[in-house]
This record gives C-alpha cells, sequence and structure tokens, in this order.
C-alpha cells in the first residue's frame, strides 16, 4: 500500500471519528434534555400534588417577656386563602386545638373563594374559644385572579394591581367577634393572657396601602408582661414604626416564605419590601424588637405549588429575655412537625 493509500484511509477514520463523535454528542444532549424536562416535571408534580400539603408545625422560642412574666404559647396562623373544598386543611387546623395555645394570632388571607367562611370557620372552630386577636390581608377583601407568576419577579415600579370580585370578609369578621376574638385594626388593646396582661395592637394590610400607623402610635404599656404587633405584609416602613414605639414581637404573614425556595440559598421573592432573608421564621428587627412571619397555609388558587416551603402554622413560646440567646438574629432552632392528608 502506497503513502497515498495511507493519507486516504487515516481520512476516512478521522471523517469516521468524527461522525462518530457528533453522534454520540447529540446523543448526550437529547438524554440531558429528555432528563431535564424529566426533573422538571418530577418536581412540579411534587410541589404541586405533595408539599402544598404538607401541612407543618414549626416552633420557636422567642425571649420577648418581661422579667419574671410567665412563659405562654401563640399560635400564629395566617395565609390560609382557604376554598370550600379544603376539607384537609381544615381538618389539620381544627386539630391544632390540640395544642392548647395561650393566645391564637391570624394574620389574615382567611379567603380565596366567595363562599370559602363557612370553611374557614369549621378549620377555626375549637381554636375561636381560646383568646385570639386578627386582622386582615388582601385575599379576605379581593379575590384572587388569574396573574402571570413572572410578575413576582418584576420590579415593584413595573407590577399593576389586580383586585378580584369582593369577598364577604364583614361575615368573617362579624363571627370572629362573635366568638370573643379582638379585631386590632388600627386598635390598641390590653388584653388578658396566661394570667397576666399583653398589649396588642395592629394595623390593616400595608400591601394595599390601607395602613393607618398614626391611629395606634404613641407609648405603649410598659406594665404589660408583653408589647404585640400584629400587621398582614411585614413592610418595613411599618415594621420601623412598631420598633420606635416600643413593640417587643410583631407577628406578620403574607410572603408564604417565598413559596417556592432554592435549597441553600432560600426565597426568591418576598411580595413585599421585606428582604428575602426574612420571608419566613423570626429575626430581629432593630435593637429590641423581634420578627416572627408566618410561611402560611395557603397558596393562590392559580398558582397551587410550594417547594422547600411546605404549609405550615407555628407554636411560639414566648421567655423573659435573657432566657435564650440573643446574640443571633435567627430565633432558637425550630422542629416540625409534618403531616400530609
Amino acid at each position: 500500500m502506497g503513502a497515498n493509500d495511507h493519507h486516504r484511509r487515516a481520512r476516512k477514520l478521522d471523517i469516521v471519528s468524527t461522525l462518530s463523535n457528533k453522534s454520540t454528542s447529540g446523543a448526550t444532549v437529547r438524554r440531558l434534555a429528555v432528563g431535564t424536562v424529566a426533573l422538571g416535571a418530577a418536581t412540579l408534580g411534587y410541589a404541586v400534588g405533595i408539599e402544598r400539603r404538607r401541612w407543618t408545625l414549626r416552633t420557636a422560642e422567642l425571649p420577648v417577656l418581661a422579667a419574671g412574666a410567665k412563659p405562654f404559647t401563640i399560635l400564629h396562623i395566617s395565609d390560609l386563602h382557604m376554598l370550600p373544598g379544603h376539607v384537609s386543611k381544615q381538618r389539620w387546623v381544627a386539630a391544632l386545638d390540640e395544642l392548647e395555645p395561650d393566645l391564637v394570632v391570624n394574620t389574615g388571607d382567611n379567603l380565596s373563594h366567595h363562599q370559602a367562611v363557612p370553611s374557614v370557620l369549621r378549620a377555626l372552630g375549637p381554636l375561636l374559644d381560646r383568646p385570639g386577636v386578627f386582622i386582615f390581608g388582601s385575599n379576605d377583601y379581593y379575590a384572587p385572579k388569574p396573574k402571570n407568576p413572572a410578575r413576582y419577579l418584576m420590579p415593584k415600579g413595573k407590577k399593576k394591581r389586580i383586585h378580584g370580585e369582593h369577598l364577604p370578609w364583614r361575615d368573617l369578621r362579624a363571627a370572629f367577634v362573635e366568638h370573643g376574638w379582638n379585631d386590632l385594626t388600627h386598635v390598641r388593646r390590653t388584653i388578658e393572657v396566661a394570667d397576666q396582661y399583653v398589649f396588642t395592637a395592629g394595623v390593616d394590610d400595608a400591601h394595599l396601602h390601607r395602613d393607618r400607623y398614626a391611629d395606634i402610635a404613641g407609648p405603649v404599656d410598659t406594665a404589660a408582661a408583653v408589647r404585640i404587633g400584629v400587621t398582614h405584609s411585614p413592610e418595613p416602613r411599618v415594621l420601623d414604626e412598631f420598633a420606635g414605639d416600643g413593640y417587643d414581637l410583631v407577628l406578620a404573614g403574607h410572603t408564604h416564605g417565598g413559596q417556592l425556595r432554592v435549597p441553600g440559598y432560600g426565597a426568591l421573592v418576598t411580595n413585599c419590601e421585606l428582604d428575602r432573608t426574612r420571608a419566613r421564621g423570626a429575626s430581629r428587627w432593630g435593637a429590641q424588637m423581634w420578627l416572627h412571619v408566618s410561611a402560611g397555609l395557603g397558596t393562590s388558587p392559580y398558582a397551587p405549588a410550594r417547594f422547600a416551603c411546605p404549609p405550615e402554622a407555628s407554636l411560639l413560646t414566648l421567655v423573659p429575655r435573657g432566657t435564650t440567646s440573643e446574640n443571633h438574629r435567627k430565633a432558637a432552632p425550630r422542629k416540625a412537625r409534618n403531616t400530609v392528608r
């Protein structure tokens, strides 16, 4: 075989090798594409079909009471976004009465349907016999409407607020008040909890700019065991007002904990001006005040998915200042009790 024959054979082998490599590369790309689609489908299926019904109880201990005060528990419930067919949610919430909380705090967004008031009352029924306070959120006043999920990632200035039909929040308020719960909307009130006095106050939904902090502004009751503020959306401007007046703790909801979280990174958005690192759980706000944001128990019916952020209620144990370390921004480690029904 001559030199030319060797050269032609080498070229043929190079061509065959190149074609083979291209074929292998193409097959790899196709496998990766199929795998990515399958993983995405599996993740979506888990987020919609499993995690959004993985009801979770979280606990935290917060050192906010005056020295010598008796520790007591708060059950923090938020963002039920109830539909009439949410039977497992109703059963799970009703069973929280077994925790025997000393105080129930409801931070709004109970409704997602004009016929959901009876469903909310079935869920909260046993708890309504315990001391309770509440304020409302946007989805108590207006039903949700279909929205592009990407709008939550837009800068605030580019968002257009969309309201759905009016919801029967007055009926819900009447039922809460009839059972003895206190409406804290622009009200300051001292209530008795666990044989001691607790000073409370709240504002209407700051996300809708319905808040009028001036109505409750002023010095707090320094003789109370603790001073608690309540708001639906944890807007920093409102939190600063509470902190400036000397509140020890503010409870809020609205964020859904981010709803879709990236493991190791956390919430992508909070749907308010609060920074994403505080999208759920307890943190310090200023030198004296604590903030607790509930990740809530529901979703919009038009975005029924949660990922790395199961629906939750929180049992908070309030203890005197100095009982636990106050050198860390985060609250004491939380335990979770998860159920899927």
